[in-house]
């Protein structure tokens, strides 16, 4: 035996790489021109966007009506009369009210509550004093839903209201409106004065409701029992005290 290494060694050497191997590929994005959008297309822009806008803010209000009004089942029908369409509160220029002591009050400051509204004059016959009382007892049976609810009474007339009435009205707000404004808001049956009837407003200060002469309570209650449960993803209660 030889003492020679027959054994081919190992080549140190590395193959280069291809050109086309094991680079990594270099990528140009060129940006396509934006064409500036002209003053109407903005503005046609815009308003959508802001019709967007109002209809998502406004949407669980109308979802709530149109289930008061549309998917009611037929065996749950409205006892109290539904004004289709509301009459929005006039503007304070066309409604004007004071507090019983003359001091003017914005008709603006009425919104942000349900309310029941009652109709009369200073003297309050016996039409007067039985709604009142039932817009108390309509009120307090509504339970933890109470606070959602405002009793209202626009005094008419230049009477003042009688003192034997204000300790029941204590929590109320009581009001002096002028009869003639307030045609352009509420509006009795046919055949009814404007004091033989309760009126329910909406927070938007949206008169939607208006209670039958000589009604039945549970009924009304049931009412406004339906309409608050459909109302209660958007309204809240809490507006301050006039």
């Amino acid at each position: 035996m030889s003492g020679s290494n027959s054994s081919v060694p190992a080549s140190s050497s590395v193959a280069a790489p291809r050109p086309d191997e094991d680079e990594p590929l270099g990528l140009t994005v060129h940006s396509l021109p934006v064409q500036p959008l002209d003053p109407d297309q903005r503005t046609r822009t815009g308003r959508l966007r802001m019709m967007l806008i109002l209809l998502m803010c406004a949407s669980p209000v109308i979802a709530s009506y149109f289930t008061f009004y549309v998917i009611r089942p037929q065996s749950h029908t409205n006892y109290s009369t539904l004004i289709v369409p509301t009459r929005a509160l006039p503007a304070p220029a066309q409604l004007s009210l004071q507090t019983l002591e003359g001091q003017p009050v914005d008709a603006r400051a009425l919104r942000g509550q349900w309310l029941l509204v009652a109709v009369s004059d200073g003297l309050c016959d016996a039409t007067c004093e039985k709604l009142l009382y039932a817009q108390r007892q309509l009120r307090e049976g509504l339970g933890r839903d109470r606070d959602r609810v405002d009793r209202v009474w626009l005094v008419t007339g230049t009477t003042p209201p009688r003192e034997a009435l204000m300790p029941a009205m204590a929590n109320a707000t009581v009001l002096r409106a002028i009869e003639g404004q307030l045609a352009s808001w509420l509006a009795p049956d046919p055949g009814h004065r404007l004091g033989d009837h309760l009126y329910l407003v909406d927070p938007h200060g949206q008169w939607m409701m208006r209670v039958p002469a000589e009604f039945d309570p549970a009924k009304v209650r049931r009412d406004l029992d339906r309409l608050l449960r459909a109302a209660a993803s958007w309204d809240r209660p809490g507006r301050e005290a006039l």
